[in-house]
């Protein structure tokens, strides 16, 4: 339905450009998991639910990733979620930095990671679909805005300077 693809979209839109300015890190997590949700909800507009399914079944997985070294971040950086203070964390915590790192690429749907078998169907069965060049120019500035918050979340956590204290 129409209204369900104008909701999902603007869901999709609204979290990913809140999670750009947060600081917050299991903030900026748990908006991305509202930016997919967005995604599936646009997947079921479309009538593809069984693959807004399948995408909730692999973002589970490595959101799971996600949030689990987002802890082991939290209590190794003095229980602190601002993730201004992080900075320089890889070096610290190598195993994490890659986990972490492999969850967000996921995320992001990076070929041959579990979040790409879902999101890019998703993608590309929506280009199919003739709801016009405005549904798809939004969907992508969203898929981008996901981009854009997992790679200054990944700068700003393991390469930026640290600026704790």
């Amino acid at each position: 339905s129409a209204l369900l693809l104008f909701i999902s979209i603007m869901t999709m839109f609204m979290s990913g450009v809140v999670a750009i300015f947060e600081y917050d890190l299991k903030k900026i997590i748990a908006l991305s998991t509202l930016s997919q949700l967005g995604m599936m909800m646009f997947s079921i507009s479309l009538g593809l639910y069984e693959l807004a399914f399948f995408h909730l079944l692999t973002h589970a997985l490595f959101k799971a990733l996600l949030f689990l070294c987002a802890g082991i971040l939290i209590h190794g950086a003095g229980n602190t979620q601002d993730i201004r203070s992080f900075g320089g964390l890889g070096l610290n915590f190598p195993l994490v930095t890659v986990c972490m790192n492999l969850a967000n690429l996921s995320l992001c749907g990076v070929p041959f990671l579990a979040g790409f078998y879902s999101k890019d169907l998703i993608v590309e069965l929506a280009c199919q679909y003739s709801w016009g060049i405005s549904v798809l120019l939004m969907m992508f500035i969203c898929l981008s805005l996901t981009v854009l918050y997992s790679v200054r979340l990944t700068y700003l956590s393991f390469v930026g300077p640290y600026g704790g204290g």
